[in-house]
């Protein structure tokens, strides 16, 4: 199975859902993507998995990284592993792939999915999905 086959079968298995992807964080490149949104262009795509980038290691959360590792007497390093996030209409879940820390796993889907089952379906795709980064 492709990796854009898992992201398909994801958006699938969740009632409400409405695009997966998986994220480059060091590069921003989108490695895979589904979606059932006709509106969803190519632009709005890579926008969508800059902002991803951007919440994860954009220069501001890298800033407070470095502060408080620094406070810490530790080496700076990555320490947020997942954001859900809600707009109007959405929720967004979003999760660094275990032992791949530059993979994030992003599910989209309407407000009207239950929060745990976006969660839970998030996590069970990450087994599968982890093999298929680089």
């Amino acid at each position: 199975m492709s990796l854009n086959d898992r992201l398909k079968q994801l958006v699938e298995e969740v009632d409400g859902a409405l695009g997966a992807a998986v994220v480059d964080l060091n590069t921003g490149l989108m490695l895979g993507v589904h979606h059932n949104i006709p509106y969803f262009t190519q632009s709005y795509v890579d926008a969508v998995a800059a902002a991803a980038v951007d919440m994860f290691r954009g220069k501001t959360v890298t800033a407070v990284e470095k502060m408080l590792a620094a406070q810490r007497g530790e080496e700076p390093s990555y320490h947020i592993k997942e954001i859900q996030m809600t707009t109007d209409g959405t929720y967004h879940f979003m999760s660094i792939i275990p032992d791949k820390p530059d993979c994030l796993l992003v599910l989209i889907t309407r407000t009207t999915t239950n929060l745990g089952m976006g969660w839970t379906a998030v996590r069970r795709a990450i087994q599968e999905v982890a093999p298929m980064c680089p």
